[in-house]
């Protein structure tokens, strides 16, 4: 029997009820589908893919394309699941109406249930309008990797409470323009309970603390399969990046010392069919 999709309904309930919602990022058919299994309560196409499939040193290179084409796959993969495609960098910040073709295009060609954006009151006139197109915006505040370089860096936020108190009034400005829900990112857990407490819509964190509504984490720290680095807030739940290596060296030994492939792994003839085919060759 298939897992029932989420929806705002159900998610708004989840944060009334005080039931935490487990949320992963997936990029692609396979690991979208193991996420369905599992029971993810949403799954976010997220533009950490630039980092996690394409290598890029950061989100700022990735397209619209490619998340289109990445959602579309873990669309097919998860159906059952409530899926939010992440705006790339660009996708929204030039103009209002750019950022509603641009949501607009993630719901009619790859059929997601609702977008994410980065940032606070600079981007509200975006949400509202996204929002009053019909679509459901999940607003992202905190550490946001598409403007780092105006953070400084890749560095927790709201640490001072100049800073938290800043946090808290973006996070009340994206409720008002009309955002579904709001993901904090890599503040301390104090800030993020009391935007927590403060919005009547979920909070979501990403190394925001326990304090929060629910839980996001990247799949590819999760499973262990980025090695690049690992921030402070990840927990790795597997080290699927050993186990590759380890499986590929086996992989390459058996092939080197010619015991793969085996008798098991081959298809054979037809009987009587190789003599008849050397008779042919004659």
């Amino acid at each position: 029997m298939s897992k029932k999709k989420l929806s705002r309904i159900d998610l708004q309930k989840m944060k009334t009820e005080g039931q935490p919602a487990a949320w992963i990022t997936a990029y692609d058919f396979p690991t979208a589908q193991f996420a369905e299994a599992a029971g993810a309560d949403m799954i976010l196409v997220g533009d950490s893919l630039g980092m996690c499939v394409y290598g890029y040193s950061g989100t700022v290179p990735v397209t619209m394309d490619q998340c289109i084409v990445h959602c579309e796959a873990v669309r097919r993969a998860a159906p059952n699941t409530f899926i939010i495609g992440d705006m790339p960098f660009l996708s929204y910040q030039v103009s209002v109406s750019e950022a509603v073709y641009n949501a607009g295009r993630f719901h009619k060609e790859a059929g997601v249930d609702a977008i994410k954006l980065e940032g606070g009151n600079r981007v509200c006139d975006q949400i509202k309008a996204i929002a009053d197109g019909g679509m459901l915006v999940m607003g992202h505040i905190g550490l946001t990797p598409q403007s780092s370089g105006q953070l400084g860096g890749f560095k927790a936020q709201g640490r001072t409470a100049e800073t938290a108190k800043a946090q808290i009034d973006d996070a009340l400005a994206i409720q008002e323009a009309g955002a579904f829900a709001l993901l904090v990112e890599a503040v301390p857990p104090e800030v993020c309970g009391i935007i927590r407490d403060t919005l009547t819509i979920p909070v979501y964190s990403i190394g925001a603390g326990v304090e929060a509504d629910g839980q996001l984490m990247i799949c590819s720290d999760v499973l262990g399969q980025f090695q690049a680095f690992t921030p402070k807030f990840v927990k790795k739940y597997e080290n699927i990046g050993d186990k590759c290596i380890k499986a590929f060296e086996n992989y390459f030994a058996e092939v080197k010392d010619r015991s793969f492939p085996a008798e098991e792994h081959t298809y054979k003839m037809v009987d009587g069919e190789l003599d008849k085919l050397q008779k042919l060759l004659k």
